[in-house]
C-alpha cells in the first residue's frame, strides 16, 4: 500500500516537474519581451522619459479624481471655509504673543473642518497628511539642512570672534545709526539670488554693527525682511525670476517678468520706504516704541528670547574681520554655483540665466553651504584660530540656535498645506475668474488685493503667483499693455501678502536672521508694509488709465515720498536718531 501511495507521489512530482521545465523557455521569452533591452544611454534616457510621460499623465487622473472626491466628501472645500485655518492662526497670534501654539490651532482647525469634525480622520489629516507629509517633502527638507548648516556657520564665525571683530571695524567705517540701516539694506539688495539666503545671512553679518549703533532688532528684521522678496522679485537672476518663469505657459515666462519689473509697485515703493525711514530720522507704530526703548539700551521690547542660546556663546577665538568675511564671500559664490549646477550649467545643459530658471534653489542651497562649511574648516583649523574640539561643538550649538525657525517653520508649512487640502486656492481662484469680465479697467487692482489676501492666508508667494498668473495670463489679451499691468499686480500682492504674513516662510528667515521675536517683526513691520500697499494700490488704480509706465512708476514714487513727509510731520524727527 505505502510502495503504490509512493509511486502516485512520484508521479505527480514528475508531472510537475515536467510542467515546469517545459514553462522556463516560455516564461524566458514573456520576461525577454517585458524587459526592455537598450543598446545605448540615450535609448534607456528616452524610454524613461516616456514611461515618466505615462505616469504624469496618470498622476494628473488620479488627482482629477481625488479633488472630485474632496469636493463630495468634505463640505468646507472651496469655500471661505478653506479660509478659516490661517485666520484663526493669525489672530491668535496677534492676540496672545504665542505663535507656536497659534498655528497649531489653526492647524488643528483646518484637520477638523477637512475630516467633516471626525477625530480619527483629523488626526491622521493632521499628522500624515499635514506634518509628516511636509516634512517628508524633499524641498522642505533641503530648507531645514540650508538652515541648520547656516546656523553652524553662524556659531562658527561667532565662536572664533569673526562677527565681533566685523563689528568693531564697521563700527570705525560707519558712523551712524542711518549709516548702519543704509549698509544693511546695500548688503540686502546685493544679495538677491535667493531671499532664504538673503534673510540669514544679512542678518548674522549686519546685526553686530546694528546692535553697536542701538537699532532695535525690529527694525533690522523690518529692513532684512523688505530687502529680501521685494528685491528678488525684481531681479532677473534670482530663484524668484525662475519660479514666476516657470508657472506661465504658453508665453516667454522671463520675458512677462522683465516687463512687469516696472510696474511692480509694491516691490518698488518698498525699497523707497526702507531709504526714505532710514533718513529721515522718525518712527510710526509699534516701531516707535521698539526704536526709542533701543536709544534707551533696550533691543528687544518684548520679555521674549528665543535665540538667546545663540547670543549667549562664548568667544574662544582670536578672530579677525577676514574670519568673517572670508566664509560669507564663499558662501555667497558656492551657493549661487550650487544652484546653477542643479539647473544644469556645470554639465552644459542650460546657459546662466536657464540655468538659475531650471534650478532646484533647496537642493542648490544645501550643496552651496556644505561646501561653505568644508571650506571654512580649512579657514579656521590649519591656522589655529580654533580648536577641533570648538568646531564640532558649534555644530550643535548652530542647529539648537535654528530650532526655533525650524519649528515655526513645520507649522506653518503644515498650516499652508491644510489651507491647500481645504480648496482655499480653488476659491480665490475662482474670484478672480468671476471678477475678469465685469471690471477690467479695475482688474490689477483687484488681482492686487485677492494676490495680497491669498498670500496673507497661506503664508506663500510662490503658491500665489503659481494660482494666480495661470489665470491672468488666459483671460487678458496676449502682449497687451493691461496683461503686463495685470501680472505685475499679481507679484506685488503676493509678495506683499508674503511680507506681511506671521506664517511665511521668509517673514519667519527675517526673524531668525534677526534674531528677533517673531510676532514683534510681523506686529512692527505691517504699518510700514500696509503703507506701501495702499500707494501701489492707487498705483494699480491709475496704471490702466495712464498706461504709460514711464509715467505711472514716476508718479508713484513722487506719491510715495510725498506719504513719507505727511508721515514725518504727524509723528515727528525722534531726538538722537
Amino acid at each position: 500500500m505505502n510502495s503504490r501511495k509512493t509511486r502516485i507521489i512520484s508521479s505527480v512530482f514528475a508531472v510537475m516537474f515536467f510542467f515546469m521545465i517545459a514553462a522556463v523557455p516560455t516564461l524566458r521569452v514573456r520576461a525577454e519581451e517585458s524587459t526592455p533591452v537598450y543598446t545605448t544611454v540615450e535609448e534607456a534616457e528616452q524610454y524613461i522619459a516616456e514611461q515618466e510621460e505615462i505616469a504624469g499623465a496618470a498622476n494628473e487622473e488620479i488627482d482629477t479624481a481625488n479633488q472630485y472626491i474632496t469636493e463630495q466628501t468634505v463640505p468646507a472645500y472651496a469655500t471661505f471655509w478653506a479660509l478659516i485655518p490661517p485666520i484663526v492662526a493669525i489672530v491668535l497670534a496677534l492676540l496672545t504673543k504665542e505663535v507656536y501654539m497659534s498655528l497649531f490651532v489653526g492647524i488643528l482647525a483646518g484637520g477638523l473642518l477637512y475630516a467633516n469634525f471626525n477625530v480619527e480622520k483629523m488626526m491622521n489629516t493632521v499628522f500624515v497628511s499635514g506634518m509628516m507629509g511636509k516634512l517628508t517633502d524633499s524641498w522642505n527638507v533641503g530648507i531645514l539642512i540650508f538652515l541648520v548648516i547656516l546656523g553652524v556657520m553662524v556659531s562658527l564665525m561667532n565662536k572664533v570672534g569673526g562677527s565681533a571683530a566685523y563689528g568693531e571695524w564697521a563700527s570705525t567705517k560707519i558712523k551712524s545709526r542711518k549709516g548702519a540701516m543704509l549698509s544693511t539694506f546695500g548688503l540686502g539688495a546685493l544679495i538677491f539670488v535667493d531671499d532664504y539666503f538673503n534673510c540669514l545671512t544679512v542678518g548674522s553679518v549686519m546685526r553686530p554693527v546694528t546692535d553697536k549703533f542701538k537699532i532695535s532688532r525690529a527694525k533690522l528684521a523690518y529692513i532684512i525682511d523688505a530687502t529680501a522678496a521685494p528685491v528678488c522679485i525684481i531681479a532677473p537672476i534670482s530663484s524668484w525670476a525662475a519660479a514666476v518663469s516657470g508657472v506661465v505657459s504658453g508665453e516667454n515666462g522671463l520675458n512677462l517678468f522683465m516687463k512687469a519689473i516696472p510696474y511692480n509697485f509694491y516691490a518698488l515703493l518698498t525699497i523707497i520706504m526702507v531709504i526714505g525711514m532710514s533718513i529721515m530720522k522718525f518712527e510710526y507704530g509699534p516701531m516707535r516704541k521698539h526704536e526709542l526703548n533701543a536709544l534707551a539700551g533696550d533691543l528687544y521690547t518684548t520679555d521674549a528670547r528665543p535665540y538667546e542660546a545663540g547670543e549667549n556663546q562664548v568667544v574662544t577665538g582670536k578672530g579677525k574681520v577676514i574670519d568673517l568675511v572670508l566664509p560669507v564671500i564663499v558662501l555667497v559664490i558656492s551657493c549661487v554655483c550650487g544652484m546653477i549646477y542643479t539647473g544644469g550649467f556645470f554639465s552644459g545643459e542650460a546657459g546662466f540665466i536657464d540655468a538659475f530658471a531650471n534650478c532646484d534653489a533647496s537642493l542648490g542651497l544645501v550643496y552651496g553651504s556644505f561646501i561653505a562649511l568644508v571650506i571654512t574648516f580649512f579657514i579656521y583649523i590649519p591656522r589655529k584660530v580654533m580648536t577641533f574640539k570648538e568646531f564640532t561643538e558649534s555644530l550643535s550649538e548652530g542647529f539648537k540656535a535654528m530650532v526655533p525657525a525650524m519649528l515655526i517653520l513645520t507649522f506653518a508649512w503644515t498650516l499652508s498645506g491644510m489651507t491647500k487640502m481645504l480648496g482655499a486656492d480653488v476659491f480665490v481662484a475662482n474670484l478672480v475668474q468671476g471678477s475678469a469680465g465685469a471690471l477690467q479697467l479695475f482688474l490689477p487692482v483687484i488681482i492686487f488685493v485677492i494676490s495680497i489676501f491669498l498670500a496673507f492666508a497661506t503664508g506663500t508667494s510662490w503658491g500665489t503667483f503659481g494660482i494666480l498668473l495661470p489665470i491672468v495670463v488666459a483671460v487678458l489679451e496676449p502682449g497687451s499693455e493691461m496683461l503686463i499691468i495685470a501680472i505685475s499686480a499679481c507679484l506685488a500682492g503676493a509678495v506683499c501678502g508674503d511680507h506681511i504674513s506671521p506664517i511665511s516662510d521668509t517673514t519667519i528667515m527675517a526673524s531668525t536672521g534677526a534674531q528677533c521675536e517673531h510676532i514683534s517683526h510681523v506686529g512692527t513691520q505691517l504699518p510700514y508694509a500696509l503703507t506701501v500697499a495702499a500707494v501701489s494700490a492707487v498705483g494699480y488704480i491709475l496704471a490702466p488709465l495712464i498706461n504709460n509706465v514711464f509715467i505711472t512708476l514716476p508718479l508713484m514714487i513722487v506719491i510715495m515720498i510725498a506719504v513719507l513727509f505727511v508721515l514725518k510731520k504727524i509723528y515727528g524727527e525722534i531726538e538722537n536718531y
